[in-house]
């Protein structure tokens, strides 16, 4: 148990695990997520509604990864999912706000958990799902392979992560200044499609989902109230002067930015 009172669930990997604590933090610190995230809560009930139409037991076990402040666990409560649930996310603060928005009981557990590394050896789950974690894992398509191993004979695996086209407005007008973004690069859809290697019936659906803002200044502000501000790995910051080009860029563009959503839906075949 750690001091919120929660089970905790750690992975043996040190793979990453400086960075894996920067993001971890970056998002436990995200006070204003909720209000900001309205293309994360958008997708959440979108999957959640996938989920709503599978063939699940009555009384399914269910571990989500990446429950942020609770979004897609709210969605399944509301769309009629019950059984027994584990809700798991890497940043502790995440896992308290969900547990606060959505109580704990006898069929909802919490627990703070490495979702990439840390997840369960044996199949034990009827549905492993996750509303857009997995774009900050390192290498999403072994991370699919550990889903399905925690899944049972038959069972569902259902994901939102992002592509690589993520904010390509933002992109573009650092290259338009021979400069490079700082915001994550995402993997692009060439390499997600790996992912549907060794399941027997996999599927990718890719959206486009377009944020709208007053000005640069209110992007930038928006990445860091939903804790996703964290720079790439040794990216060098921009100066002041560069900056301003950059936003001027992006201004003329409209001061929107897309967001690649790719939905994953796995299913564990017979050995």
């Amino acid at each position: 148990m750690d001091s919120k009172g929660h089970r905790r669930i750690r992975g043996d990997s040190g793979v990453n695990a400086v960075e894996r604590e920067r993001i971890g933090a970056a998002f436990g610190s995200a006070r204003d997520y909720d209000r900001h995230a309205r293309v994360q809560h958008d997708i959440a009930y979108d999957l959640a509604a996938r989920i709503a139409a599978l063939d699940l037991p009555e009384n399914p076990r269910i571990l989500e990864i990446g429950c942020g402040t609770g979004f897609l666990t709210q969605a399944l409560i509301e769309v009629g999912i019950g059984g027994n649930w584990l809700v798991t996310d890497i940043a502790p603060a995440m896992v308290e706000r969900c547990k606060a928005r959505l109580g704990e009981s006898a069929g909802r557990r919490f627990a703070v958990m490495d979702g990439e590394y840390g997840l369960p050896e044996m199949g034990e789950f009827d549905l492993v799902c996750s509303s857009l974690a997995m774009q900050w894992f390192d290498d999403q398509e072994m991370a699919v392979a550990r889903m399905l191993r925690s899944v049972k004979v038959g069972g569902h695996c259902l994901f939102a992560t992002l592509g690589a086209g993520t904010f390509a407005e933002w992109r573009a007008a650092h290259e338009e200044e021979g400069l490079e973004a700082g915001t994550r690069r995402f993997a692009p859809l060439s390499e997600l499609q790996n992912m549907q290697a060794g399941a027997r019936v996999g599927d990718l659906v890719v959206q486009k989902r377009v944020e709208s803002h007053d000005d640069a200044l209110g992007f930038l502000r928006s990445l860091r109230a939903i804790g996703a501000g964290t720079p790439q790995p040794a990216h060098r910051p921009l100066g002041p002067a560069e900056m301003r080009r950059v936003m001027a860029r992006f201004e003329e563009r409209g001061s929107a930015v897309t967001y690649e959503v790719v939905i994953g839906h796995f299913r564990r075949s017979v050995p």
